[in-house]
């Protein structure tokens, strides 16, 4: 027997440190759910799990990331719904417009309405944002990372939706007349909505009296004289004799302005010395002619005084745009220049005080005309720094040119070209929002199946494990008794001493 060394006891605490290990780390698995809670429980396990952890996480970020570039896209998709709508609405006022049963006054109102939704596609483009960032200024070039490594994204950019980039924009057209180039024409103003196509231009006028001819006919003795004409078109007055006396002098004499279909008399009185009047201010005098047969015929053509407007270089005549504009007294604008150069101008008079302006017959006079001055603003894009973002909004000064019938026609085609580029930005929002949702649905199930694969290798078995901690609690139980008995066997020496 020896007591220096207990080896029952030593092989008894060892089993039992052996059992109390494995008691504590199955707890510890117990506890935390976790086959692998640090390396050594399994090294290789351990480095295979952390790398499915890095590919699931990546994935659900992806599938948020993908997510979040269909807010984006719905976003901007949204407003350009709206700019379709006003340029629908743009197009129906063009129609509108383009039709000639519309005056000019009713073009001023659909051009003003035209202005204000121009300006309203602008400012969606500029205010349309996404955390900030303009989705619709022609800066946006995203990459979104749709998977959980290096190169897995896709491309996405916008073009520029503001009515100057849809070519559907006006400019802002001051128009200035002084009073003193006013009055050299007697003119009361000048109204324009060219785009700088008059400035430096003149309004050249020249006035035309009134003319009255007598032609020969059977009445040639008789009409002696006719007297002013104040008509306000040219006007043709045949005569006739419709009855005579005995001495062949006129007693009845009518006239008609229409080629003989209808018939009027003349009047019998004095009207700056004349015999008979007819109207518009002519008169004739049959001087006590005699010897007229019954029926005798006679025509007497009057021409209207007429102001001869039209747009030059310098009033003279020179270089005129577009055709020449002829008025008369019962007029007080015209319109005048070319549509197909765009210039365009609307001049508003007093007929009387132009007239008392002018000379008759003198012709056009550059110091009888009237010189215009004009401002255009233009219209802007939005101006696009080295990183995308937007150094300067677009503007607006006006919407497309749709006040006169030719303009209207042109801007149909220009605001049909607008919805087709609008239309193939949302189709390709659209294509790209669908792409996206497939790619979520893709990202979910590949990290349910890593997650699948990764539980497996880092989840504990908490059944299996359940009956190793029971194992080892009965182990390290029993190992406790045992060590007892152990420790008891060196007392058996005393029993010698006795």
């Amino acid at each position: 027997m020896i007591i220096n060394h207990n080896i029952a006891a030593l092989n008894t605490h060892r089993q039992l440190s052996t059992a109390t290990n494995a008691q504590s780390k199955s707890m510890e698995k117990l506890a935390s759910g976790l086959r692998i809670n640090k390396a050594g429980d399994d090294a290789a396990g351990l480095a295979i799990s952390e790398k499915m952890r890095g590919q699931i996480r990546g994935l659900d970020q992806a599938s948020k990331n993908s997510q979040d570039a269909i807010s984006l896209i719905q976003t901007g998709e949204g407003a350009l719904n709206e700019t379709h709508d006003i340029l629908q609405r743009m197009r129906e006022l063009s129609v509108q417009s383009a039709n000639d049963t519309t005056t000019n006054d009713d073009r001023k109102k659909i051009q003003a309405e035209v202005d204000e939704l121009a300006k309203e596609i602008t400012r969606v483009s500029n205010t349309t944002e996404f955390n900030t960032q303009n989705l619709l200024a022609g800066g946006l070039e995203n990459t979104y990372q749709i998977g959980a490594n290096k190169g897995q994204n896709i491309s996405l950019s916008i073009k520029a939706m503001d009515a100057k980039s849809l070519g559907v924009a006006g400019s802002e057209v001051s128009t200035t007349v002084t009073s003193a180039e006013l009055a050299k024409t007697g003119i009361s103003s000048v109204d324009t909505t060219s785009a700088g196509g008059v400035n430096g231009k003149h309004v050249a006028i020249k006035y035309d009296d009134a003319a009255v001819a007598v032609t020969a006919g059977g009445l040639t003795s008789m009409v002696d004289d006719a007297s002013a004409y104040t008509g306000s078109s040219d006007k043709t007055f045949t005569l006739k004799a419709a009855a005579v006396d005995g001495a062949g002098k006129v007693t009845d004499l009518q006239f008609s302005t229409d080629g003989g279909k209808n018939w009027k008399s003349a009047t019998v009185g004095t009207n700056n010395g004349a015999d008979w009047i007819l109207e518009d201010g002519v008169a004739v005098k049959d001087m006590a002619v005699t010897g007229i047969a019954k029926g005798a015929t006679g025509t007497i053509s009057a021409t209207a005084e007429k102001l001869t407007i039209s747009l030059d270089n310098d009033g003279a005549g020179a270089g005129r745009i577009g055709k020449e504009v002829v008025v008369h007294n019962n007029q007080s604008s015209a319109v005048i220049g070319s549509d197909a150069t765009d210039q365009v101008v609307t001049v508003n008079f007093d007929f009387d005080t132009v007239k008392g302006n002018l000379t008759s017959g003198a012709g056009y006079s550059a110091g009888k005309s009237t010189a215009i001055a004009q401002t255009v603003t233009e219209s802007t894009s939005a101006t696009i720094g080295a990183n995308g973002t937007v150094t300067n909004e677009a503007t607006a000064k006006g919407g497309i040119n749709v006040s006169s019938q030719s303009k209207a026609n042109l801007a149909i085609e220009t605001i049909n070209n607008a919805i087709t580029t609008v239309s193939e930005e949302r189709s390709k929002l659209g294509a790209v929002q669908n792409r996206l949702e497939h790619t979520i649905n893709n990202l979910n199930t590949s990290s349910e199946n890593l997650t699948a694969a990764e539980s497996r290798i880092r989840d504990v078995d908490m059944a299996k494990e359940m009956m190793n901690q029971t194992k080892n609690s009965i182990l390290s139980q029993a190992a406790q008794a045992m060590l007892a008995q152990a420790n008891q066997q060196p007392q058996g020496v005393l029993q010698l001493l006795r």
